[in-house]
């Protein structure tokens, strides 16, 4: 069985996470879904939230793909986390070249711990690549319309969160 990593912090998770998770979807039996608990971004939403929405989120797609796809919290090391859920891929989003340049940094630093674990990138589709969660918030925050962003549900809770 083929398992992909497919980590970020996810807060909010948006549908250029989905597009990505997809994607994804087509190169692995199982992917899981790691849910960064990182304590020095303060997380808009707790991780029982962010974990909620990715599993209400990928309910659907999992059926319609035949992918397993589950959330799994992590803090430790990405490289240990994927050690842990079993992983040989490790799927990362890229929307511009800056991210690549950060990214391209954390591939020799993985490889460095394990070389068994591959990481794959995967672009996002054009209409998604200017959407991150960070401007998402910031949007959502002033009042701003983020539905072409999120789907109802997480546009739903961000209100709740900004009401």
């Amino acid at each position: 069985m083929r398992i992909g990593l497919y980590p970020g912090t996810f807060d909010p998770i948006t549908i250029g996470h989905i597009d990505i998770i997809r994607r994804a979807t087509a190169l692995v039996d199982r992917l899981v879904i790691g849910v960064a608990i990182n304590r020095d971004k303060g997380p808009l939403f707790s991780l029982e939230e962010r974990v909620a929405m990715i599993e209400a989120e990928c309910a659907s797609l999992s059926e319609q793909t035949g992918t397993e796809i589950l959330a799994h919290p992590f803090e430790n090391l990405l490289i240990d986390c994927a050690k842990d859920v079993g992983a040989q891929v490790i799927v990362r989003g890229l929307r511009a070249v800056a991210d690549f340049e950060y990214e391209f940094q954390m591939v020799g630093m993985n490889r460095a711990l394990d070389d068994s674990i591959e990481t794959v990138f995967l672009m996002a589709e054009a209409r998604h690549q200017a959407v991150a969660s960070k401007l998402v918030k910031e949007i959502a925050r002033l009042n701003g319309d983020v539905s072409k962003f999120v789907t109802p549900p997480v546009q739903r809770a961000l209100l709740q969160k900004f009401g």
